[in-house]
């Protein structure tokens, strides 16, 4: 079993402490219990203007739209804003406080058989907590 993971970033190695929406890049990889693969990043084309309203759906529908045929199941960050509710229904929102994003494979890899099993609910899927304690 492999999932495709979409991990928020500014940096390629760490997360940023902005919303999964403000992230600069997505960087995906190939995740299975075992390994991790690399597989590309995904430039933030979305823009926010001084206009926009917090938790816009626009904005929640242009994040997601980044990622239409590209098989993304997992979407990662230290934090999620109100839009988690709208893209839930699409991904697998986990919640990580892993400074880093190999930390975070890690982890994923350990919880893979929890995060395909929320996959497996469809749009009545809840986010995960993976955050360490």
């Amino acid at each position: 079993m492999a999932i495709k993971v979409a991990f928020a970033t500014d940096d390629g190695k760490t997360f940023m402490d902005r919303h999964f929406g403000d992230a600069e890049y997505y960087d995906v990889y190939e995740i299975s219990e075992t390994d991790s693969e690399f597989k590309k990043r995904i430039i933030n084309t979305t823009e926010e203007d001084d206009e926009s309203i917090h938790a816009d759906p626009e904005k929640a529908k242009g994040v997601t739209s980044l990622f239409k045929g590209e098989n993304i199941q997992v979407v990662v960050s230290k934090v999620f804003g109100p839009n988690i509710k709208r893209i839930k229904n699409k991904f697998v929102c986990i919640l990580m406080n892993d400074s880093s994003i190999l930390e975070s494979i890690r982890n994923i890899q350990q919880n893979i058989y929890i995060v395909d099993n929320e996959w497996s609910k469809g749009e009545g899927r809840n986010h995960l907590n993976l955050k360490e304690l």
